[in-house]
């Protein structure tokens, strides 16, 4: 590396990166058949962030094209995951919302998951990693402004 203060920012996103792929693999695992991270990452999303968003609006904050955010949308609908209604507002774009299915996918996903993180539970105490989550926090923030 040129920069040899940048190193250590450069390792800092490798094991980030390492670890995505293997917290990727793990829920993957648990997921039914046919269904990504992707699909439950977009479900948690409109949980956690709200529903009732338009597919470009959470395309953008899943950093995706916008087609590729309507197939993981379309295979959420066929499954009866989330319901894709006109915007109240202007009529012309869509809106996504959560349905109860949906809601119930995600959270068995995070039941079915549970024995994994029970696991690094009994490796890493809660104290340790609540310590970390306001630094990965304030990193996502950054990033995220960072972007914009």
């Amino acid at each position: 590396m040129n920069n040899p203060d940048l190193g250590p920012y450069f390792v800092f996103f490798n094991e980030i990166a390492i670890i995505e792929r293997h917290s990727r693999a793990t829920l993957e695992a648990k997921l039914p058949r046919g269904f990504l991270v992707s699909h439950f990452s977009v479900l948690n999303h409109l949980i956690r962030v709200k529903d009732g968003q338009t597919p470009l609006v959470i395309a953008r904050a899943f950093q995706v094209p916008k087609t590729t955010m309507t197939h993981t949308l379309t295979v959420l609908e066929r499954h009866q995951l989330i319901d894709i209604r006109p915007n109240p507002k202007d009529k012309r774009s869509k809106c996504v919302f959560i349905t109860a299915a949906g809601r119930a996918f995600r959270d068995q996903a995070i039941a079915d998951i549970a024995p994994d993180l029970d696991a690094m539970r009994k490796h890493f105490t809660e104290d340790k990693i609540s310590k970390i989550v306001p630094l990965l926090s304030d990193i996502r923030q950054f990033l995220g402004d960072y972007r914009n």
